[in-house]
């Protein structure tokens, strides 16, 4: 199977499973789209790719900054606006894992759900 589709089926149940989650997107740790479920920017994807790259940065700051904490390995990063909520998840060494969703959504099922999501992405990755 292609790893790119089977990525991207664990994004739609990933959906199916937190209706409260309006996107996903995975991408690897430089930055590059791998594949999404994001309806963000202006229609040519520019919105994703940006997504992406800002997603490539988050994790390398968070990173940084559970080992200057001396906290241990990082989880999640959770950036929490009016709006609504961006979550990102590492999802083994090599990818990453986005998630939207909206504002009163249920957290503590973000993160179950996020984290999920992220380790079966992890295992097709290391499958490849």
């Amino acid at each position: 199977m292609d790893l790119r589709h089977d990525i991207h089926r664990e994004l739609v149940v990933l959906r199916e499973r937190a209706p409260e989650i309006t996107g996903a997107l995975t991408c690897t740790v430089d930055g590059m789209l791998v594949t999404t479920d994001l309806s963000t920017g202006n229609g040519n994807g520019t919105g994703t790719e940006q997504t992406a790259a800002l997603t490539s940065a988050l994790l390398s700051l968070s990173r940084k900054m559970t080992d200057l904490a001396q906290i241990g390995r990082l989880e999640e990063t959770l950036v929490s606006a009016a709006q609504g909520h961006t979550a990102c998840y590492a999802a083994g060494p090599t990818l990453v894992l986005t998630v939207l969703a909206g504002p009163g959504a249920n957290l503590g099922l973000l993160r179950i759900e996020g984290r999920r999501a992220a380790d079966r992405i992890a295992a097709i990755a290391g499958r490849g």
